[in-house]
């Protein structure tokens, strides 16, 4: 007769992959994982016409535009923030 297997795990640790949340932090609702993401955002996407190019370009420090250079002729580009905003997250400079 063989002999009963041995039902101990030596390892010392367990890794939990589930994606469950847990009762003390719970998901947050889609609303508010979709702003905190659109908060994080601060540069946008601009297209340099002049080398066909894409790079980002970041808020100034003042926090009234959005300022940076083509990447390969270091043209600059500057867009001021409005306060009403723009939902494009990508524009072209000449």
């Amino acid at each position: 007769m063989a002999p009963a297997p041995d039902n101990s795990d030596p390892r010392d640790y367990i890794l939990d992959l589930s994606t469950n949340p847990t009762p003390a932090q719970p998901t947050p609702p889609i609303e508010n994982r979709k702003s905190k993401i659109e908060n994080k955002i601060d540069f946008l996407s601009i297209h340099f016409r002049c080398c066909h190019v894409y790079a980002p370009i970041y808020k100034n420090a003042a926090g009234t535009a959005y300022s940076g250079h083509c990447p390969r002729c270091h043209r600059p580009a500057e867009i001021a923030i409005s306060p009403t905003g723009s939902p494009a997250r990508i524009f072209e400079a000449g």
